[in-house]
C-alpha cells in the first residue's frame, strides 16, 4: 500500500465527504450514463437520462425496439447525440447477441475477460469500460479519467507520456483492492479536478496544495 496515496484519499474524504457515486437506479442506467458522457458533463447527461426516462426507454429492451432517430432526439443535451445514439443501439445488440439481453450473465465473467468484452464493442473505450465494471458489476478496476491524469501529474506521480494503463495500474498496485475505496477515490479526484484543480486551478484553497508540485507556480 503507498501511504501518500490513501493519505491524499482520506483528506479528499475529509473535505468533500462520501460521493456515493454512480448516481443511478439500476445496471443499465449506469452504462447508458457512462456512454453519454463520453466528452460531455454531468448536467447536461442528467437532462439526457431524464428524457429517456420520461420515455420509458432506460432499459435494454426498451432501447433496442426504438427508433434511433428517436433517441438521437432525447440525449440531444450531451452533443454529439446521434453518434451516441448509435453507440447504445450497438451495445443493447451486443448484450442481446452475446449475453441474451441479460446483463447479470454479461457480469458473470471475470473482471478481465469482462473488460475485453466492453472493449470489443463499438463506442466502449478503456474509461467507459472501467466505469461500467467498477459501478455497473461492482467489480475492482480504478477508473482513469482527465481529471485524474491531470492530478496525478500535478503531484508528481503521472507526466503527460504516462498511458491509461500505466496510470490504472499504479492505483491498483497501491491501495487496498476494495470497491467501496475504488469508488469513493475515483469520485473524489473527479470532485477536486472539477472544482479547484481546473485548467485554471485554485491552488489557494486546494486541499491538497501542501503536497502538490504546482501549487506554488499558482498562489
Amino acid at each position: 500500500m503507498n501511504l501518500k496515496l490513501m493519505q491524499i484519499y482520506q483528506r479528499l474524504l475529509e473535505r468533500f465527504g462520501k460521493q456515493n457515486w454512480w448516481p443511478a437506479e439500476t445496471e443499465f442506467e449506469v452504462i447508458v450514463g457512462a456512454i453519454l458522457t463520453q466528452a460531455s458533463n454531468w448536467n447536461n447527461v442528467e437532462r439526457a437520462i431524464n428524457n429517456l426516462k420520461s420515455s420509458n426507454l432506460m432499459s435494454a429492451e426498451s432501447i433496442r425496439k426504438t427508433d434511433i432517430e428517436e433517441i438521437s432526439n432525447l440525449i440531444r443535451p450531451v452533443g454529439y447525440y446521434n453518434e451516441k445514439s448509435r453507440k447504445l443501439k450497438i451495445f443493447v445488440n451486443f448484450l442481446y447477441e452475446r449475453y441474451e439481453g441479460n446483463l447479470t450473465k454479461l457480469f458473470e465473467l471475470d473482471t478481465e475477460k469482462l473488460r475485453r468484452e466492453l472493449l470489443s464493442v463499438w463506442g466502449i473505450g478503456q474509461e467507459t469500460a472501467d466505469s461500467i465494471i467498477l459501478y455497473a458489476a461492482n467489480k475492482p478496476t480504478f477508473v482513469i479519467d482527465a481529471y485524474t491524469k491531470r492530478i496525478m501529474s500535478k503531484l508528481g506521480f503521472a507526466t503527460e507520456d504516462t498511458t491509461y494503463h500505466d496510470l490504472k495500474k499504479f492505483f491498483e498496485l497501491r491501495i487496498p483492492n476494495d470497491i467501496r475505496i475504488y469508488k469513493e477515490f475515483h469520485a473524489l479526484l473527479v470532485e477536486l479536478g472539477k472544482n479547484y484543480c481546473k485548467v485554471k486551478p485554485r491552488c489557494d484553497i486546494c486541499p491538497l496544495n501542501d503536497m502538490c508540485n504546482e501549487s506554488t507556480k499558482n498562489v
